[in-house]
């Protein structure tokens, strides 16, 4: 979010991370914010993905939560929505529970994790505090700027440059990279990549999604990638040239 947004609770509490939970369901919606509150974050409220944008040029969160199924804009298509703005900020689907499909979209759309519903409120707070860890950026000694064909990528301020446009990427991706050029060269299997980025939640397929994702927006051609290239039978290796 942009920094000109303020928080929505008083400035004594900032340095708590300020989550915004987005449901139809108020019973659901109210639930989830209460036990946030218990477990030390600032939770606010919105019912649908209007209400939500509405919120979210006001206030800035450091996570959001999002029931997929909802009247007027899906939960699927609010994140649409929110990344095509260049709107980073990390998600947490909630979905119905065995719909396999909505989980996969959400990663493809640009979702960080997803949970289903019903879930335990422990699990939800584990995730969204995985989330949470994974959108941190990892202070570095100094700044270390990689080039991918057209691409420049700035491992410390997590920034992507194509063409001199600013990529969007969302959490997910910006840790995926990062593992990825901090072993530039080597073969990294699924499991190494879910342990080191801390996507291992979703088994090897929420690896996959996210290594599609990554190849749209450094791949001129992501049927023969260039840079991001699969190994058979062990995993994916990156190929970059560090500038610093």
């Amino acid at each position: 979010m942009t920094q000109t947004n303020k928080k929505f609770s008083d400035v004594k509490n900032n340095e708590k991370d300020h989550i915004l939970v987005i449901d139809d369901d108020v019973r659901i919606s109210n639930l989830v914010s209460r036990y946030l509150h218990d477990q030390g974050f600032i939770a606010l409220t919105a019912s649908c993905a209007a209400d939500a944008q509405e919120k979210l040029a006001v206030f800035e969160c450091d996570a959001l939560i999002v029931d997929v199924m909802m009247p007027g804009q899906s939960g699927l298509e609010l994140v649409e929505t929110l990344r095509a703005k260049g709107i980073d900020i990390p998600v947490l689907l909630l979905t119905a529970l065995g719909e396999a499909e909505d989980r996969i979209t959400g990663l493809e759309v640009g979702a960080d994790d997803y949970l289903s519903k019903p879930f335990e409120p422990r699990e939800l707070v584990l995730r969204l505090k995985s989330i949470l860890k994974r959108a941190q950026k990892t202070p570095i000694a100094m700044t270390q700027t990689y080039k991918m064909g057209d691409c420049v990528y700035d491992i410390q301020n997590e920034f992507l440059e194509k063409n001199d446009d600013v990529i969007s990427l969302t959490s997910a991706e910006h840790n995926l990279l990062k593992v990825f050029l901090e072993h530039e060269g080597d073969v990294l299997s699924r499991k190494t990549l879910a342990q080191k980025t801390g996507l291992g939640e979703g088994g090897e397929r929420t690896i996959d999604v996210q290594i599609t994702r990554l190849r749209r927006k450094i791949e001129e051609n992501t049927k023969t990638p260039r840079f991001l290239k699969t190994v058979r039978g062990k995993g994916y290796v990156m190929r970059a040239e560090k500038l610093v």
